[in-house]
């Protein structure tokens, strides 16, 4: 297998992780705000850390208004990824959280086609459908069948796949203006300032002082900070749609943390349900991008 497709693999692993760590905190007693925001703070430390190196191996950042514009709005996609994540996962359960989460392309879908910036497909309408299809057999409400799924945890993990999905856009757009540290330092950075009114503070100094630091930092290392580098270097050598699939390794190792570690045991029907959204998701994000590789190609002169 190559390098890169581990690296692309590693930073998700950690990603799915970073979800599981999250729900041992909040069973301590950190609320989501505070422990988003560490998780930033930290990420913030080792994007800094990686610009300091890029300037000593003499690269040049240009924090040009289009970096920081674009940059700042991921920022805000960040926090409320993040905060609605571990909000969901709190009134849920992690593998809820994360398959919600995921639902981000298809709201970007939907999106581009209520803004007419994309036509609809027969495939497109059915990986929709197939989402819906498993949110409402995650859910439990269908026919007489009890609901499961709490309004708050599929209201906060449907609110996290949009600002997950904002993120994803206004990041690709501030990539065509500098380079990933200086983004995600400007995002982190954002982040932090969306939280500041969120935040109680008070509770968040206590963190250093807590028997808990320690899984702080691994947290935030494992969710902001090696995982991008690993991710975002492997995304060099490796095709969009290999990274894609290989990202699934992200929601798998959240299930997999929460039912062995957090005994977080999922119906049948749920299974089924997030293994639906799941693979809808993935044949989504291949279909897209052949179908961008097949517009960058030229046209064939035979």
């Amino acid at each position: 297998m190559p390098i890169s497709v581990l690296l692309v693999a590693l930073g998700a692993f950690q990603w799915g992780l970073s979800g599981g760590l999250a729900s041992i905190l909040m069973e301590d007693g950190w609320s989501p705000q505070v422990i988003t925001v560490w998780r930033v703070v930290i990420g913030l430390g080792c994007m800094a850390a990686w610009l300091v190196w890029r300037w000593r191996k003499g690269f040049r950042q240009e924090f040009n208004r289009r970096l920081v514009g674009w940059s700042a709005l991921a920022g805000f996609g960040v926090a409320g990824n993040l905060v609605y994540y571990f909000v969901s996962i709190s009134a849920g359960s992690v593998a809820v959280a994360i398959t919600l989460m995921y639902t981000a392309p298809v709201m970007v879908y939907l999106v581009a086609f209520l803004t007419r910036t994309e036509r609809p497909t027969w495939g497109s309408a059915l990986v929709i459908l197939a989402t819906l299809v498993g949110i409402t057999m995650m859910t439990g409400v269908y026919g007489n069948a009890p609901v499961r799924l709490t309004t708050l945890a599929l209201t906060s993990g449907l609110l996290s796949g949009a600002s997950y999905a904002l993120f994803i856009f206004a990041f690709k757009a501030a990539g065509r203006h500098g380079s990933t540290p200086a983004a995600l330092t400007i995002a982190f950075v954002a982040a932090i300032v969306a939280l500041v009114p969120l935040v109680d503070w008070r509770e968040a100094a206590q963190v250093p002082g807590s028997g808990d630091f320690p899984l702080f930092v691994v947290f935030g290392l494992m969710g902001a900070g090696l995982s991008f580098f690993c991710y975002f270097w492997g995304l060099r050598g490796v095709l969009p749609s290999t990274a894609a699939v290989t990202a699934m390794v992200e929601p798998a190792t959240a299930t997999l943390f929460g039912v062995l570690v957090l005994n977080q045991l999922l119906s049948p029907t749920e299974t089924i349900g997030v293994l639906i959204i799941l693979l809808a998701v993935t044949w989504l994000n291949i279909q897209r991008q052949l179908a961008a590789r097949r517009a960058a190609s030229p046209p064939s002169t035979e």
